[in-house]
């Protein structure tokens, strides 16, 4: 009979790492760097023969308006066939444990439409909320240089090809480096309007991650901190998540180039994809035809986004698994009011 555990940290990560859709939000210091910052964590294995075949790491956090709390299911769960019952059982009742009202599953991309889950068949119903973005600009990263160059657009190749030509800079950051990054989160916050976590959240981040999950790469110029982005890689997929840039010689393009910096990061660690993480969820067409007159949420970066040549791809976005009605029911009556009152 196969056995529910509590994996270790490195148990649970060498695991994660065997997966065919291994995410980084899966990973035990995803879980960690959440915990430290108002949400609780589960780790949940089923192990046959002393070898996981399935798991999943939950977060919980207290819902709005002391409504109870919501657990979360980001990029998972891993299951081999045989055990799928046993796995969903598993998260079920640790989740109700922690008590929540509800289950939230984000499964995130399915490059092949076959895996896909069934998720009437597993009790979800599709959420009227999401936590990470639905929709992403995937770039093929896994051709030679000149082949990824030739999928951006003109004006992207040119800006790249100008980065790496005016003495910038361009390096991968020590740990005594780290305010240098958060700096210029704070300023790149502050200029486009939108909110950024404290510099202890990057600090914690790099710590975690880098360098075996991660790196932080920089750009300055004689003495000027001019961009810098934290990427993040686990199996054939990298993800820009966070990313900021210097109000000063923004002629010098070296936002473009810590990014190209990147993308060779994540070559070299043999990965095949490369998530720019966040686009607003809207189809192409309609992303194409209004994004030169947006500049609201995601959209003032779309126009970034797009030039890298990738292609719009959406994720299966969120699901629902309703332990509690009569809260459920409370906090989609909230979203509709919250949503209301914000138009």
């Amino acid at each position: 009979m196969p056995n529910i555990i509590t994996p270790t940290p490195e148990q649970w990560d060498a695991y994660v790492k065997e997966q065919s859709r291994a995410h980084v939000l899966q990973l035990s210091g995803w879980g960690a760097l959440k915990a430290a910052y108002g949400w609780r964590t589960a780790c949940i294995g089923v192990e046959q023969n002393d070898a996981l075949v399935g798991g999943a790491q939950l977060l919980f956090r207290p819902l709005p308006f002391r409504l109870g709390t919501m657990a979360y299911l980001p990029m998972g769960p891993y299951i081999e066939a045989a055990y799928e019952e046993i796995v969903w059982q598993a998260i079920d009742q640790t989740a109700k444990q922690h008590g929540a009202a509800f289950l939230k599953w984000e499964p995130g991309i399915y490059i092949y439409k076959e895996n896909k889950p069934h998720y009437g068949n597993l009790g979800f119903r599709p959420s009227p909320q999401t936590v990470q973005p639905p929709r992403t600009i995937m770039l093929d990263i896994s051709d030679d240089d000149d082949a990824i160059l030739a999928r951006m657009n003109q004006g992207t190749r040119r800006k790249i090809r100008q980065s790496l030509k005016k003495g910038v800079r361009y390096w991968e950051a020590a740990p005594d480096e780290i305010t240098r990054f958060t700096k210029l989160m704070q300023m790149t916050g502050k200029r486009n309007a939108f909110g950024v976590h404290e510099a202890s959240y990057y600090a914690l981040a790099y710590e975690l991650f880098v360098p075996d999950y991660a790196a932080l790469i920089m750009a300055e110029h004689e003495g000027d901190d001019l961009a810098g982005i934290m990427v993040f890689a686990i199996g054939d997929t990298a993800w820009y998540l966070y990313g900021a840039s210097s109000n000063v010689k923004r002629n010098l393009m070296a936002a473009y180039g810590v990014q190209w910096q990147a993308i060779q990061w994540a070559k070299a660690r043999g990965c095949r994809y490369y998530d720019m993480w966040g686009v607003p969820n809207y189809a192409y067409e309609e992303l194409e035809a209004q994004f030169q007159s947006r500049s609201d949420g995601l959209w003032g970066v779309y126009g970034f986004k797009r030039g890298w040549g990738g292609d719009v791809v959406r994720s299966e976005g969120a699901w629902d698994k309703v332990y509690n009605p009569i809260i459920y029911t409370a906090y989609k009556t909230a979203l509709w009011v919250r949503q209301r009152r914000a138009t």
